[in-house]
């Protein structure tokens, strides 16, 4: 393959700083990262060429909040209280490390497929049930992701300190039973820091479950929660937490000094003005998941933050028990989320959509020196959107048809550091049909094990 790739006669949308769009350009990429962006015909020189007519060419979408293991828990349980039951049962009782790895692979194919080239997930279900007792089952989910192609940071971290955790072991068909200990779950979180540099393409995070400030008086509480920011901050990690709403941020801040500008904080939903001045006054970033259930049952009030210099990026929230990683579907569902919030259908024009899936995203992950935007220097995490379709057309006002129109099925080429991984919407490098078998292998070892079936 030639050492450097040359995507030309295509709609280039760069995101950056000016919001240039070079109607029939080209990006210029080298040694995976871009070298030179701009309008006609590109150098030339000794490159592999992608022919981009037709296409809208843009960075690849980043994805702020997802979660580990739920592409294969889709359709389990009768509503969402059923399902957060039963994942809870599988991930603490039913998987082993083949699990972690073939969920890994189908999660990453799906976000190949739909344009997303890097995500933040967290490892296991929810706040309350990580697997970190040990190393080995996110070391086996990076290495499936890593072998994919695709960005990720995975956020590890302890379970609640007030509740006991019995996981399961298993070797084949036979298991041990683990008592699970936070003390012992940072241990291995700060091993798995260690085992993967922090400027890699699979990056480790530090979780920690969301503590309400009656929570915070518990000494067991406090603790964990000192340790675990003091653990991030050592070794200059993000910090992410999934799930706060009504004063959980004001109070973290007080008690705590829980959050700097390498927090992402995750719905934020009916927040108090203690909490948006606690968001202002720190940095912490907040990922925003229209789809979700928590933004149903609250508003997370993601443009006024960002009026107020909040960073918001968007996240998927995917993929159980009844979303996907498709974040054009997530742009369009924050319009309509804000619009009919404020009654105003000019609410998060689609420039501020699309900036939220990319530079957003990006800034979240304080990685916007090295994604989020197509600019010469920047990692080039690229993709081509195939817009000569019926729900595409006609050819004009390019971002008005992204974010209002596209889905992840339109996304024909996605290519991650300078390495395309699907072309023409087949994987270059994978079966994807191996992919499928292999999910769906563990999933019915799974469903056996944890009694499903």
């Amino acid at each position: 393959m030639a050492r450097s790739l040359s995507i030309e006669n295509g709609t280039i949308i760069t995101m950056d700083a000016e919001h240039r769009i070079f109607s029939e350009g080209y990006v210029l990429v080298e040694d995976g990262r871009i070298v030179a962006v701009g309008e006609g015909a590109p150098p030339e020189g000794d490159v592999e060429r992608i022919e981009a007519s037709g296409m809208v060419v843009m960075p690849g979408l980043v994805d702020t909040h997802a979660h580990a293991g739920h592409t294969l828990t889709k359709g389990l349980g009768s509503d969402s209280e059923a399902w957060m039951n039963i994942a809870g049962r599988i991930y603490a009782q039913a998987v082993d490390t083949e699990f972690w790895a073939a969920e890994a692979a189908l999660s990453a194919l799906e976000r190949i497929k739909c344009g997303t080239t890097t995500a933040a997930l967290l490892f296991g279900g929810g706040p309350d049930i990580m697997r970190t007792e040990a190393p080995e089952a996110a070391q086996a989910h990076l290495a499936a992701v890593a072998d994919m192609g695709v960005r990720e940071i995975l956020a590890v971290g302890p379970n609640r300190p007030t509740s006991q955790h019995l996981y399961r072991s298993y070797t084949r068909n036979r298991y041990a039973e683990i008592q699970v200990s936070p003390d012992a779950q940072l241990t291995v979180c700060a091993e798995l820091i260690d085992a993967f540099p922090t400027d890699g393409d699979q990056r480790i995070a530090v979780s920690l479950p969301v503590f309400t400030a009656r929570e915070l008086e518990e000494k067991s509480v406090y603790n964990l929660s000192d340790k675990t920011r003091n653990l991030a901050r050592e070794k200059g990690v993000l910090f992410i937490q999934d799930g706060h709403r009504e004063g959980s941020i004001a109070a973290n801040a007080e008690r705590l000094e829980l959050f700097d500008d390498h927090s992402l904080l995750a719905h934020c939903i009916e927040l108090t003005d203690g909490d948006i001045a606690a968001l202002k006054r720190t940095g912490a970033k907040v990922a925003h998941n229209p789809s979700a259930l928590m933004s149903v049952y609250g508003r997370c009030p993601a443009t006024e933050l960002m009026e107020s210099g909040v960073v918001v990026s968007l996240g998927t929230d995917a993929a159980a028990p009844d979303r996907s990683f498709d974040m054009f579907r997530n742009m369009f569902q924050a319009h309509r989320y804000h619009a009919r919030h404020f009654g105003d259908d000019s609410i998060l024009p689609p420039a501020q959509l699309l900036e939220m899936a990319t530079m957003g995203g990006a800034r979240a992950l304080s990685m916007d020196s090295e994604i989020g935007s197509l600019e010469p220097g920047k990692r080039a995490d690229i993709i081509l959107v195939n817009m000569r379709q019926p729900h595409l057309w006609p050819p004009a006002h390019p971002l008005q048809r992204l974010a209002r129109f596209a889905n992840g099925a339109d996304v024909d080429t996605t290519i991650i550091g300078g390495r395309i991984l699907m072309r023409g919407r087949k994987l270059v490098s994978h079966d994807e049909d191996a992919i499928l078998d292999r999910g769906g292998r563990a999933f019915r070892q799974m469903i056996e094990r944890a009694g499903l079936a």
